[in-house]
């Protein structure tokens, strides 16, 4: 038993990967360049200042105090503020996090086919009768049983999973990095996107982006690029020495986030002229990722003075590379995401709140009763959508724009709470970053503002393009989220006095 025990344990590495394919999304560095150039730079570098480093401080002094809990961010919410206030938070957070993972499972096959093919081949597959959009559908209910099926197995089998997602990411950062050095030397240190002054890094060189609005826009792009480092937080109570490893782990994995967005997007430069291969109609947000890493191919092969044949050549491959990768890194952050907001819903509250054995942890410490209706729920609207014509695609991009806004809020609910986590001398606190209580309280309010900016801005954009609807939905998302938590709190509180 105890060598069972210490086998679960998440050792320091394991961790840092696990929180690098949760947050990390390579796709978003080439969408930054398409969407701004070197532009993206400063945006970044100021998400990361007012948002992510400070807030992955946060969770790391979380994690650290409440290293004993099982339930995550609800433990640390409800230590912090009070029960109801947590599971609004919380349930507002799982519930955006099933949404994404009905997305994903449409969206996996994006990358699979760019490995197997060289190009996105997903709106051809048809077979028995069925189009495209069925056979993915059913292609995604398969995807998420099998999820389910591995992950109750426990931590163990999730860890190995996530750990070759993480690894696959790193490679392709290395593969970005160190490709855009050998261009820079063999083309005698001439960037493809030239630096012509300091207005490089702020102005955009894609027309739909030099506005004030567009500008803006951008910022809540790259703060909602760190989200996701939370969602680990339910892994504390699994973690080796977790006082001392947890937030060692969220602080080195954060670094390397903030660090490493930044500098791809400087390299992409490197090897990427915006308006030779960005301005095209063929490029947009979904392929991006694999014409920049393509023509990374291409300009190495032109820059070793290969033929054109073999230089295309060698691009294919290298965006073969990429949807590989990119679909190991979705797989782990699949797994992660699957398990770890439900364990803390589930794990953080009180048994009663769910009905019949919803409540119930198995003896892998998982959560397999519900991560099974989870199962159902995902692969039913899977099913709904992809074969209920076009009002169930309609009634889809509704529940997207519905969980734009719920998927970020909480971090605002954790940030709040982070300011009352402060002021309370009761909780032992054996880990500190931001060591000056009074300084902690102000950054608690600086990134709640950040925040709360970011999740107003993303509301109203929408309509002051006209497009009201859009803003009404991605409001009207949080608040059924909030009155579904009331009810399910409330009865939970009535099966408690019982």
């Amino acid at each position: 038993m105890n060598k069972n025990e210490k086998q679960k344990k998440l050792t320091l590495i394991t961790l840092i990967l696990m929180i690098f394919t949760s947050v990390f999304g390579f796709a978003n560095m080439p969408r930054s360049f398409y969407l701004m150039g070197y532009g993206a730079i400063p945006w970044f570098i100021l998400g990361g200042i007012t948002f992510f480093i400070p807030f992955a401080f946060m969770m790391a002094e979380y994690g650290s105090a409440f290293k004993e809990e099982k339930g995550g961010i609800y433990s640390w919410m409800e230590k912090s503020v009070g029960s109801k206030f947590a599971f609004i938070g919380v349930f507002m957070w799982y519930a955006s996090y099933v949404v994404w993972m009905i997305n994903i499972c449409s969206t996996i096959w994006i990358p699979l086919s760019n490995t197997i093919f060289g190009v996105d081949t997903t709106s051809r597959w048809g077979i028995l009768g069925l189009n495209s959009t069925q056979v993915i559908g059913i292609l995604g209910v398969i995807w998420v049983c099998t999820t389910f099926l591995i992950s109750k197995r426990g931590i163990n089998k999730i860890t190995k999973i996530t750990s070759i997602g993480g690894m696959a990411v790193a490679l392709l950062n290395i593969l970005l990095i160190i490709g855009a050095v050998i261009v820079i030397i063999l083309n005698k240190g001439q960037f493809k996107e030239p630096i012509t002054s300091a207005m490089s890094f702020v102005s955009s060189p894609n027309p739909a982006y030099q506005s004030t609005s567009s500008m803006l826009s951008f910022l809540v792009f790259a703060l909602f690029a760190y989200g996701g480092i939370e969602a680990v937080g339910g892994l504390v109570d699994q973690t080796e020495n977790p006082e001392k490893t947890f937030p060692k782990a969220i602080l080195i994995a954060a670094m390397i986030i903030a660090v490493g967005y930044s500098l791809g997007i400087f390299m992409i430069g490197i090897f990427t002229n915006w308006a030779g291969s960005l301005s095209g109609e063929n490029v947009n947000m979904a392929n991006v990722a694999y014409v920049v890493m393509n023509n990374l191919g291409y300009t190495f092969g032109n820059s070793l003075g290969l033929t054109n044949t073999l230089s295309i050549q060698i691009g294919n491959w290298v965006a073969r590379f990429v949807g590989l990768s990119m679909f190991l890194a979705i797989t782990g952050a699949f797994f992660t995401l699957s398990y770890a907001p439900l364990k803390q819903l589930i794990e953080g509250t009180p048994s009663k709140f769910w009905p019949g054995k919803m409540g119930n942890i198995d003896k892998n410490d998982m959560p397999i009763n519900a991560m099974a209706v989870q199962t159902i729920i995902v692969a039913v609207m899977v099913l709904f959508i992809s074969m209920g014509g076009s009002s169930a695609k309609v009634f889809f991009t509704m529940l997207v724009l519905a969980t734009n806004v719920a998927m970020t809020l909480p971090y605002s609910f954790l940030t709040i709470a982070y300011i009352l986590f402060r002021k309370k001398d009761s909780i032992e606190k054996p880990f500190l970053v931001l060591k000056n209580k009074t300084f902690a309280i102000i950054m608690g309010f600086v990134v709640t503002g950040v925040v709360g900016f970011a999740n107003l801005f993303t509301i109203i954009e929408p309509a002051l393009k006209g497009d009201y609807i859009s803003s009404i939905a991605m409001i009207a998302g949080p608040l059924i989220f909030v009155i579904v938590a009331l009810v399910i709190y409330s009865k939970g509180e009535k099966n408690q006095d019982i």
